[in-house]
């Protein structure tokens, strides 16, 4: 399975932050945003990653995460030119896509929450082995700002709205998506929205009408992280700060990610924690396993 990344878009409700830098570069805590949904990516078992982001930024993120192969896996780089929306990632994605089927996984979204690897893989494996498709449900107290998912009392989905008004349950799709090979050709033949945009609901509402999408659903104990304003950005720096000081563990610590997923060996961790010597990064790493 291959993987999107997208870093694009202009952060217009982080200006000016952003007039200067990628949002996705933004620290949340100790790390950049960035590491978060590449973490989660090497979580699900995928190594090959395409980062989409803008001309201007693309570099940043190479200078920030090279090829990847300090970590095991094997990133590529892709411009989006203009915002044309999430959708569109399928089409610059499509030779890198191939006829593998495909995970896209918003570059402002940070998740955490017991066993989400297990629940992960096992999306992988299904997404592998069938033709369905799979979005990922988290109870919000605001559903209107998100897309929604309209559920009948059987818990069967009946549909995907993006940002009603009059929110027909309070289950927002998070940024977090996994696709069989055919969600390029559907991608193809969406058509742009009023605002100019190829957008993930219709590309969604297409496999809900045909019968093959799944929805997860991310239950209590769970945390979904939206990043996009400067009290969320904040918030969630605090909730990893919170998270890592009282448990002593990294999140989103991709070296870590890729020893424990046999991807790289102890030495190649070391190494990449010595470059971070004196940062409290590189010293948890150089704590936890230099023995």
């Amino acid at each position: 399975m291959k993987a999107l990344l997208l870093a694009g878009g202009n952060g217009s409700r982080l200006f000016p932050v952003t007039l200067g830098v990628s949002k996705q570069l933004l620290p949340v805590y100790d790390k950049p945003m960035v590491y978060y949904p590449l973490s989660v990516l090497m979580l699900a078992g995928i190594r090959e990653v395409l980062l989409i982001s803008t001309t201007e930024d693309i570099s940043q993120y190479q200078r920030l995460l090279g090829d990847g192969s300090q970590w095991g896996i094997m990133l590529q780089y892709k411009v989006q030119s203009q915002p044309k929306g999430v959708a569109e990632a399928f089409l610059l994605g499509e030779d890198f896509i191939g006829e593998d089927p495909v995970c896209l996984i918003l570059g402002d979204n940070i998740f955490y929450g017991i066993d989400f690897s297990v629940q992960l893989e096992a999306v992988v494996d299904r997404t592998k082995l069938g033709q369905k498709g799979t979005i990922f449900g988290y109870t919000v107290k605001d559903p209107q700002r998100y897309g929604v998912i309209e559920f009948d009392e059987q818990g069967k989905t009946l549909s995907i709205e993006e940002k009603p008004e009059q929110p027909k349950s309070n289950q927002a799709v998070v940024g977090l998506y996994f696709y069989p090979n055919e969600v390029v050709s559907v991608a193809k033949q969406t058509t742009p929205s009023d605002r100019g945009e190829l957008e993930i609901t219709a590309v969604n509402e297409h496999f809900l009408k045909a019968g093959k999408l799944e929805v997860e659903t991310l239950g209590r104990g769970f945390a979904w992280l939206d990043t996009g304003t400067h009290e969320s950005l904040l918030e969630a720096g605090q909730f990893i700060e919170t998270i890592e000081k009282r448990q002593g563990i990294k999140i989103g610590c991709l070296e870590e990610v890729a020893y424990q997923k046999g991807y790289s060996s102890k030495e190649q961790l070391l190494k990449q924690a010595q470059k971070l010597k004196g940062t409290s990064y590189g010293d948890y790493l150089i704590q936890r396993y230099s023995h």
